[in-house]
């Protein structure tokens, strides 16, 4: 962890941005973190015609809006443990109210809900428009702990990027 005794929320959203650009297709997406208050982490995705399943209609792929929770999710898995370790999804219910349409960004929040000794329960909620929930996602996760988290994983989600 960084010398400080707990991150700010600061450092919270630069590590969890350097995190959501460690994955491919959320770095290729443009996919923002807006906000952390551990263990609660707001994310942004902003308007991408590709986003689209239904182009005639106008509506975003489902799998978008799973690829959201499930990120979001395991995003506030990591501010939301002690120390920050590898966590793997183990499921994901997501459950669909309405479809998110084309133009607008996807909003998504996510919060633990409670940790275990060998898991973490979260939920998330989707949505284009304030107070209209698009979709609703609950995501359990693993704790493999400290003995199979690998050895500087919480120091390097804080380091800062190098771009010599």
């Amino acid at each position: 962890m960084p010398d400080v005794p707990s991150p700010t929320v600061d450092e919270w959203r630069a590590a969890l941005a350097r995190f959501v650009t460690v994955i491919p297709h959320t770095r290729e997406l443009g996919l923002e973190v807006v906000s952390v208050a551990p263990p609660t982490v707001t994310m942004c995705q902003p308007w991408r015609d590709d986003l689209l399943g239904d182009v005639e209609r106008g509506l975003v792929h489902g799998g978008v809006l799973s690829l959201l929770l499930d990120t979001a999710c395991g995003s506030a898995v990591l501010c939301g443990l002690p120390r920050p370790e590898v966590c793997p999804t183990l499921d994901l219910r997501v459950d669909h109210y309405r479809p998110a349409v084309a133009g607008k960004p996807i909003w998504v929040e996510a919060r633990v809900l409670q940790v275990t000794a060998s898991m973490v329960f979260t939920e998330g909620r989707v949505w284009q428009e304030p107070g209209c929930t698009v979709a609703r996602g609950i995501g359990n996760f693993v704790r493999l702990g400290e003995r199979n988290t690998p050895e500087g994983f919480a120091e390097a989600l804080f380091e800062e990027v190098n771009h010599d």
